[in-house]
């Protein structure tokens, strides 16, 4: 059995230590994960790069308007008014499918699938319904999402320099899956159609990810830090210090508490390191420290 990964560090609270559960079943899907290389295993897919940067609401929040920072670069979603911000881990999983299927087609219209039993395997999910039963999350996920106009701002007014665009994730939503037989197969196709500016930012240089992880991870904290991590040492050249302020602007905007953040985001982490032991990362005082690794998805196989 591979070793318990860790964040090297002077001391870390066992509060922030996977359940032996979950780190368990996490190591079991790390060993067959990298036994077969994405490409290989057909699980290559990707992330929108700004979506990778910053991200989505981590749980439900009553405003309509919700606004995440790195660096320079802001993102903000506003909601549908009469659906409210997109949530959780369902947003991060279609948003990948989304990317994924994007750059796979270079089209717009993208067909979800013949039933919505066979779309939620795509996912990951298990089509079940019930109260709090997956069906209904991810219906609603959808709505949400798929109504939400998001905007990207970068601001570097000091140099002369301002930018800013926004986009409705889908110009048009048609569902016509009917949640009470999840595995009908239905004559008219469920499809959605990416606004033309949100299309083309979801093209423009995706981050590869391996879609195993993400339908393994069950944290949205968790599916943030892979696809940033994979992110970054994609093009990481020397050791980078990166301080907690600016992590919790960019992964904690949802969080009053600082060390609730730091808590959660250390444990998320852990949990993401057991599935890419080849990333290097260290906690040291004030944040944590990246060190140059294998992106965890190769952009090309290699001869």
């Amino acid at each position: 059995m591979a070793d318990r990964p860790h964040l090297p560090t002077a001391s870390v609270s066992p509060a922030v230590v996977p359940r032996q559960g979950v780190e368990a079943r996490l190591l079991q899907e790390s060993l067959l994960i990298e036994a077969e290389e994405a490409r290989k295993a057909g699980a290559l897919g990707f992330m929108a790069r700004l979506l990778v940067q910053t991200t989505l609401p981590h749980s439900r929040r009553d405003s309509l308007y919700f606004v995440r920072t790195n660096g320079s670069l802001k993102v903000s979603v506003a909601a549908h008014p009469l659906l409210g911000l997109p949530y959780g881990r369902y947003p991060r999983l279609l948003m990948a499918w989304v990317t994924t299927e994007a750059v796979r087609t270079r089209e717009p219209v993208l067909r979800l699938g013949p039933s919505l039993t066979a779309f939620m395997a795509d996912l990951g999910l298990l089509a079940h319904g019930g109260r709090y039963g997956p069906i209904g999350r991810l219906r609603d996920q959808m709505q949400r999402l798929f109504g939400a106009t998001i905007a990207f701002t970068w601001d570097q007014s000091s140099e002369g320099e301002w930018y800013d665009a926004g986009y409705r994730v889908t110009s048009e939503t048609h569902l016509w899956w009917n949640p009470a037989r999840p595995q009908q197969t239905v004559s008219w196709h469920s499809e959605i159609r990416l606004s033309p500016g949100f299309f083309e930012a979801v093209c423009q240089r995706p981050v590869p990810v391996d879609l195993r992880v993400l339908k393994v991870l069950r944290s949205s904290m968790a599916l943030d830090l892979y696809c940033w991590l994979t992110y970054r040492n994609s093009y990481l050249r020397k050791p980078t210090r990166v301080p907690w302020p600016a992590l919790a602007a960019q992964f904690g905007a949802g969080y009053q508490d600082r060390k609730d953040f730091k808590r959660k985001f250390l444990r998320a982490m852990r949990q993401v390191l057991v599935l890419y032991p080849s990333a290097r990362v260290e906690q040291v005082r004030g944040g944590l420290k990246l060190k140059p690794s294998r992106s965890h998805v190769r952009k090309r196989l290699e001869p």
